[in-house]
C-alpha cells in the first residue's frame, strides 16, 4: 500500500466508505424498490471515483459495489439461486477501446436495453421458469408474470432444455399510457422503474395489463445444440419465435461506424436503451476467456460520453398540471447539445430542486439523458436560494407538499384551479379521447378566459360564440368553420374513448376498454356499478374500482355527463365475438400506415380476429405487413430470405 502523509490515507478511506454506502443505497433502491435516488450519470461518476480510489490505495472493502453484483433480494417472491452467476459488464466510453478489445476478431454489437434482466428456462418445449437477475447469484421467481409478457412464447418447437437471458422492458408509449392511469403521487419516473415494479408484482393481472416485452440478448444453453457463433444462436431463437436484440457483426475497422449508426437510431427506439454491448461472436473463444470476480472477459458495455455544456440558470418555472402537481422547469441561457439548441430542462419535482441546491444565477452543467432528454448534470454554484412558491402560480391557492414514489412534490389543492381545468379540457380533446382537432392548449386557455368554456360539455356549444371567436386575434371565419367542422366530426364517439376523456383518476384507455367490455358497452350499467362489482373486473384493483365508483356517485359528474350525452352519440359496438379467421396466423407490422391510425389499432384488429403480432420476422411469421413492399428495410429483407409473404394494409383487410 502506498504511504501517505498523516491523515491523508484516512481521508481517502473515509471517502471510500462514503462512496460504498451511497452506491449500495442506490443499488438497493434500483434493484429492490424499483426507484431511483440518483441518475445513471451520478452513479457512474461515483463508481468510477471509487474504482480509482481502490486502485490508488489498495483498499477494497467487503461491501464495495466493485466486488458485489446487484443487491440482496428482500421481497415476498420465491428466491431462486442461479445455476450460472450473472456478472455485470465492464464499461467504456471510448470507441477506440472497443476496437482494441476486438483485436483481429469478429464481434457482435447490440443494444444495452434499460429494463430488468430475466433468465428464462424451457423444458419439453414449455416455459418452466422465469427468474429475475436479483443480485446475480439469487433472483426472484416471476414465472407467473412472464407468462403474461407480450412476446414470450409459452410453447416452442425445441424440446430440449433451453436457457436464455433477456431484458424485460416496457415501451415508451405504454409507459405514458400506464402513467396516465396512476394518481400523480404514484407515477413512475421512467420505463425502467415501471418495468421493475411491474415484473415483480404478486398479481399477474397487473403485469398482463402493462404489456411487458422481453428482448432476448443471450442464449445461455440449448441442449444438444453446439453453435459455433452467437449469431447462429440468435437465428435459432428467432426461428423459435423469440424477439432477439438487434445486433450487428463488427470488426475493429468498422466498430466506430457501427456505433455511430446505432446512435442515429436512439431517438426512434420504442424501448429505453442504456448504451451498447460488444461481445465476441465466436462461442468457443468467448468461453476460453473466462471471467474476473465481477466481469466476463468476452463482453464489454459501451456508453456514449454525455456531451455537456456549462450555462447559467435564469429561472425556475413552476407549472400546475391537470393533477394539481406543480412541476418545476429549469430555464437557462441557451446552449448547443447533440446538435440542437437547449434552453429548458425538466426538474421533475421538488426533491430534485432541493437536491441540486439550485438558485437563480447559479452556474450549471446540462446534458441530454440517453442523448434525448435535457437534464441538469451538476450545479457548480450550489447557492440553494431557490424557494418553491407558497401559492399556486395560477390560482393563488396555498401550496402543499406531497409524497411521491420518488421523493416529494409541490401541489395545488384547489380542484377549480384554472390550470387544472385547462389541462382537463385538453385531455378531453386529446387523440385517445375525443380527438378534436384545432383545440390546442393555448386556444382552450383563451376560450376559458373569455367564458366560452367552463366544463367539457361547453366545448360542443362553441358555435354559439361565432361573432366573438371570429373577432379574436388569430381567428377568423375560416378558423371558426374548421373548428365547427372538427366538433361535428367528433360528435360520434366510442364508449371507451368517452370514458377515458372524462379524466377519471387512475383510468386510462386500456382500463376504459376493460370496463366497457365487462358491461357490454352499456353506459347505464357502468354508472350504476358499485365498487365490489368493479373490483372483480380482470385487470382492475381496489384503486381503480374506488376511483370509478367515487366518480359516478358524484351528482355533478353525472350532470355533466348527461349534458354531454345530449350532444354526442355513442357508437354502438359489436358485442358478439368476431370470427377468429386468423387463428394461428402470426403477423409482423412495419413502416408507415394509412388505413389504420397507428400500429396499435392494426395490432388490435389482428388480435380480434384471432391472429398474433410479434416484433421480428422469423420462420413462424405468416405475413409481414408493410405498405412499401419493395422497401429495403431489414424486416423486408428477412421476410424475402425466409419466404414470408409481404402484404399491404389493404391486402390485410381483404384477408379471409
Amino acid at each position: 500500500m502506498k504511504v501517505y502523509k498523516d491523515g491523508e490515507n484516512m481521508d481517502k478511506l473515509n471517502r471510500i466508505k462514503e462512496l460504498c454506502e451511497k452506491l449500495n443505497q442506490a443499488s438497493k433502491a434500483y434493484y429492490q424498490d424499483a426507484r431511483e435516488i440518483m441518475t445513471d450519470r451520478e452513479y457512474d461518476a461515483l463508481y468510477d471515483e471509487l474504482v480509482s480510489l481502490e486502485k490508488e490505495t489498495g483498499i477494497v472493502l467487503a461491501q464495495s459495489p466493485t466486488q458485489n453484483v446487484g443487491y440482496e433480494v428482500l421481497t415476498g417472491l420465491e428466491k431462486v439461486r442461479h445455476e450460472r452467476k450473472m456478472l455485470s459488464l465492464d464499461k467504456t466510453k471510448e470507441t477506440q477501446r472497443l476496437a482494441s478489445f476486438l483485436g483481429d476478431r469478429e464481434g457482435l454489437l447490440s443494444w444495452k436495453l434499460d429494463g430488468l434482466t430475466i433468465v428464462l428456462t424451457y423444458r419439453q418445449g414449455r416455459l418452466e421458469r422465469a427468474v429475475t437477475r436479483g443480485n446475480g447469484v439469487i433472483g426472484e421467481d416471476i414465472t407467473h408474470n412472464a407468462r403474461t409478457f407480450e412476446n414470450i412464447p409459452l410453447e416452442i418447437g425445441f424440446k430440449g432444455e433451453l436457457v436464455l437471458r433477456g431484458e424485460a422492458v416496457i415501451k415508451f408509449k405504454d409507459f405514458e399510457r400506464i402513467n396516465e392511469g396512476l394518481i400523480a403521487e404514484e407515477k413512475y419516473k421512467n420505463p425502467r422503474n415501471l418495468c421493475s415494479g411491474t415484473v415483480r408484482q404478486l398479481d399477474s393481472r397487473v403485469c398482463a395489463q402493462r404489456k411487458v416485452n422481453c428482448i432476448i440478448f443471450t442464449l445461455v444453453s440449448a441442449e444438444g445444440k453446439d453453435f459455433e457463433t452467437k449469431s447462429e444462436g440468435f437465428s435459432f431463437l428467432e426461428d423459435l419465435g423469440f424477439e432477439v436484440v438487434e445486433q450487428r457483426a463488427v470488426n475493429s475497422g468498422d466498430i466506430a461506424t457501427a456505433v455511430s449508426e446505432f446512435e442515429e437510431k436512439i431517438k426512434n427506439n420504442p424501448f429505453a436503451t442504456d448504451g451498447l454491448v460488444l461481445t465476441f461472436n465466436d462461442i468457443s473463444y468467448s468461453r476460453s476467456l473466462g471471467a474476473t470476480a465481477k466481469f466476463p472477459r468476452d463482453s464489454i458495455a459501451f456508453k456514449w460520453a454525455d456531451e455537456t455544456a456549462e450555462t447559467v440558470l435564469k429561472d425556475i418555472i413552476w407549472n400546475t398540471s391537470r393533477t394539481g402537481l406543480i412541476n418545476p422547469i429549469a430555464s437557462f441561457e441557451p446552449v448547443e447539445l447533440e446538435g440542437t439548441t437547449v434552453e429548458r430542462a425538466s426538474l421533475h419535482n421538488l426533491s430534485i430542486v432541493e437536491g441540486l441546491k439550485l438558485g437563480i444565477g447559479d452556474r450549471i452543467t446540462v446534458y441530454k439523458a440517453n442523448m434525448i432528454i435535457p437534464q441538469i448534470a451538476e450545479n457548480l454554484t450550489q447557492s440553494g436560494t431557490a424557494k418553491p412558491p407558497e401559492k399556486c402560480p395560477v390560482c393563488g391557492s396555498e401550496t402543499e407538499i406531497v409524497a411521491l414514489r420518488d421523493g416529494k412534490a409541490l401541489k395545488c389543492p384547489n380542484p377549480n384551479c384554472r390550470a387544472q381545468i385547462v389541462e382537463s379540457l385538453s385531455h378531453f380533446c386529446s387523440r385517445d379521447a375525443f380527438n378534436i382537432e384545432g383545440l390546442s392548449d393555448e386556444t382552450i386557455k383563451k376560450f376559458v378566459d373569455k367564458g366560452f368554456i367552463e366544463y367539457y360539455p361547453d366545448i360542443f356549444a362553441l358555435g354559439h360564440f361565432k361573432a366573438e371567436i371570429v373577432a379574436m386575434e388569430g381567428f377568423g371565419e375560416k378558423s371558426f368553420d374548421n373548428l365547427v367542422a372538427a366538433l361535428e366530426k367528433t360528435k360520434s364517439v366510442r364508449l371507451p374513448n368517452l370514458i377515458y376523456a372524462l379524466g377519471i383518476e387512475n383510468v386510462g384507455l386500456g382500463n376504459a376498454r376493460l370496463l366497457c367490455e365487462r358491461f357490454s358497452y352499456d353506459i347505464e350499467q357502468i354508472i350504476k356499478a358499485d365498487k365490489d362489482t368493479l373490483v372483480e373486473i380482470d385487470g382492475f384493483g381496489e384503486v381503480i374500482a374506488e376511483s370509478l365508483a367515487r366518480y359516478f356517485k358524484d351528482n355533478k359528474n353525472i350532470e355533466l355527463l348527461e349534458r354531454l350525452l345530449e350532444t354526442v352519440e355513442i357508437i354502438k359496438e359489436e358485442t358478439s365475438k368476431s370470427p377468429k379467421d386468423l387463428e394461428g396466423k402470426t403477423f409482423v407490422i412495419t413502416g408507415d400506415l394509412s388505413l389504420y391510425p397507428n400500429r396499435r389499432a392494426l395490432k388490435e384488429a389482428i388480435e380480434q380476429r384471432g391472429g398474433k403480432v410479434t416484433g421480428s420476422v422469423s420462420k413462424k411469421t405468416d405475413y409481414l405487413i408493410n405498405n412499401d413492399i419493395n422497401s429495403t428495410s431489414a424486416k423486408n429483407k428477412k421476410a424475402k430470405e425466409l419466404g414470408v409473404e409481404i402484404i399491404t394494409e389493404q391486402d390485410f383487410s381483404n384477408l379471409t
